[in-house]
């Protein structure tokens, strides 16, 4: 009985510790340029591309420029809308290209602290918030485009955006409307 709990003490002790063996689900990273950012996220960046940062806009009915221009045709962009769409893409490119070029380096310069073995509270702190504020500076200009791009749109041509991206179905009235939730109302037009 003795060598019975024995046995199911040291099962249970092989149990709770760690495989020697495990893999992390990191194993390969350490290779990486920087480290918190793979090369796919880091040509995202440069490419100025939205990466999701523009989700609150976009499917709360706010058209993003890129988007838009896209669907031009079956949205019946005039020539002034395409005009200025045309522009806010290729802005919205430029700003989104450069705040990411700066978070990149950002990050690059965070992981040289940990790389050189000089991170410290007070420098990883300032590191960590510069970084912060330039990936919100690039996600805070996909969102602004998305503001523009709504506010250049007639209400139908946002609500026909809706149902071309398949946020909502074409029946009158059915799907979110742009600038009626929580009680706002639609940009100017």
């Amino acid at each position: 009985m003795r060598l019975v709990r024995l046995a199911a003490l040291a099962s249970a002790l092989s149990l709770a510790q760690p495989d020697a063996h495990a893999r992390s689900p990191y194993a390969g990273e350490e290779g990486r340029e920087i480290k918190a950012l793979s090369a796919q996220r880091i040509d995202d960046l440069r490419a100025g591309r939205g990466m999701g940062y523009a989700l609150a806009a976009e499917l709360n009915g706010y058209p993003g420029p890129m988007h838009v221009l896209e669907l031009a045709d079956a949205l019946g962009l005039d020539a002034r809308q395409r005009s200025r769409v045309s522009t806010l893409v290729a802005e919205m490119r430029a700003e989104a290209r450069a705040a990411g070029e700066a978070l990149i380096a950002s990050e690059a310069r965070l992981d040289r602290l940990f790389a050189d073995r000089k991170a410290s509270p007070p420098a990883l702190r300032a590191l960590v918030q510069e970084a912060a504020a330039r990936e919100a500076a690039v996600r805070e200009a996909h969102l602004r485009y998305h503001l523009e791009t709504a506010a250049l749109l007639r209400p139908e041509q946002r609500e026909r955006y809706q149902v071309l991206r398949g946020y909502a179905t074409g029946a009158a009235g059915s799907g979110p409307r742009h600038g009626e939730h929580h009680g706002h109302r639609g940009p100017a037009h």
